[in-house]
């Protein structure tokens, strides 16, 4: 497996473990529809959180988050409506990202709640 794919899995299991530590239910993780990918679905209270984590090794390109681009947006859009009718549910739906900058020092994790609507 590429580096920066064992990096990727990795910044996605750290982003479920900081969501189960904050009170969040996780619904789905890597759940696709048509050509798009949820990496994690949880749920707290009621509210539906569509998240997408990207996790880097260095900021010298830009902050994590500056990796979400308009047409991944519109790809989680739909596949979020698909998912909430399909499951039947009746639930508030925010989109976050999780932003993970793993170096060999540390690992530092922000999350970004309603990231979509700075875009």
């Amino acid at each position: 497996m590429a580096q920066h794919n064992e990096l990727g899995k990795k910044g996605e299991q750290l982003a479920i473990d900081y969501l189960v530590e904050k009170g969040y239910t996780i619904l789905d993780k890597n759940w696709r529809f048509q050509k798009a990918e949820i990496d994690i679905i949880a749920q707290k209270e009621n509210t539906l959180a569509v998240v997408e984590v990207k996790t880097r090794s260095s900021d010298y390109f830009g902050n994590p988050q500056g990796f979400v681009n308009p047409k991944k947006i519109q790809l989680s859009v739909s596949a979020i409506n698909e998912y909430v009718i399909s499951k039947d549910l009746d639930v508030d739906v925010r989109f976050d990202i999780i932003a993970i900058l793993k170096t060999e020092k540390e690992t530092k994790i922000e999350h970004l709640e309603d990231a979509f609507l700075y875009f």
